[in-house]
């Protein structure tokens, strides 16, 4: 087996870990436990390094997979089941209270012919600020002949806890004007640009526009295929039900600071997501795992 290589690196004001086993090589923050890329040698980036991303303290990173906890996007569109569980009078920043905070890097260490990395993020005493609830939170990645990645919500507190949640992550395409989505068909999905209406996905999801869909219900199994790039990105999801696709298009993308104007192009978000209807529901010392493992195969 190959002996793992672990460097670390500072990418500006952030504390990272360049970690490659075989061919493959991942690139991860401490702040967030955010993977920030991911790449086999000789072949296309699976996972996107946004070339503009801004890697400052306490600043989300806009690349790779964002861990969103412990709700999801606006807080005002999730269940109240969710919203019930914060306490305060201050807005609510979008995708919950992690993905700028520092976790602890568990131990890096080889399991079967891969590779195995914890990062864990203990609930401090009185819970997260404005969210007065202990859950623990653990991001393992696993690096195989693909990347797995899973996150363990524990609720060590006395009360149940609602959760929503999400691994936002990233892909790279070659134009995403002429890459498709498949497994989609038939599902219905929450049109979010079109007051949130309820439709019923036809065929494959192609691109021509900014798109904004959570999928309701979704199989185990989704993919990106890149004909340009002669490649398959496949997704497989475990705990959850629900996927978020997102691209911001031309006028979105132009409008943030942190990404270049054709940034779209490069781009698909497909989120492994518990939202709406899939929210988790934690009873005292209960544990969910919500996981995506991304392959990526020739067409």
């Amino acid at each position: 087996m190959n002996t793992p290589n672990v460097e670390a690196v500072k990418l500006d004001e952030l504390n990272c870990w360049r970690i490659r086993h075989g061919q493959a090589e991942v690139l991860v923050a401490q702040q967030g436990a955010h993977v920030l890329s991911y790449q086999i040698d000789g072949q296309p980036p699976v996972i996107w390094l946004n070339d503009k991303a801004v890697f400052k303290t306490g600043k989300s990173i806009r690349a790779g997979v964002p861990v969103c906890w412990p709700w999801f996007g606006n807080f005002e569109r999730n269940p109240q089941s969710v919203k019930a569980m914060r306490v305060s009078a201050e807005p609510a920043p979008a995708h919950g209270l992690v993905r700028a905070m520092d976790w602890e890097l568990g131990g890096i260490e080889a399991e079967g012919n891969g590779l195995k990395v914890e990062f864990t993020l203990p609930c401090p005493e009185g819970g997260l600020p404005g969210w007065p609830h202990q859950v623990d939170l653990t991001l393992t990645l696993r690096l195989d002949e693909q990347l797995h990645l899973s996150l363990t919500s524990h609720n060590r507190g006395t009360d149940s806890v609602s959760i929503s949640q999400a691994l936002h992550t990233y892909f790279a395409v070659s134009d995403v004007r002429n890459v498709r989505v498949a497994g989609v068909d038939g599902l219905n999905y929450i049109e979010t640009l079109d007051d949130w209406k309820t439709v019923t996905q036809k065929g494959d999801l192609h691109f021509a526009g900014e798109t904004d869909r959570i999928y309701l219900n979704t199989p185990p199994q989704l993919s990106i295929v890149d004909p340009a790039w002669e490649r398959q990105i496949v997704l497989t999801a475990t705990g959850s039900r629900t996927a978020v696709i997102w691209n911001p298009w031309i006028d979105r993308a132009a409008a943030f600071s942190d990404m270049d104007n054709d940034g779209w192009q490069r781009m698909l978000c497909i989120e492994t997501a518990n939202v709406m209807d899939d929210v988790v529901n934690l009873a005292p010392n209960a544990s969910h795992t919500m996981g995506v493992s991304i392959g990526s195969k020739p067409l």
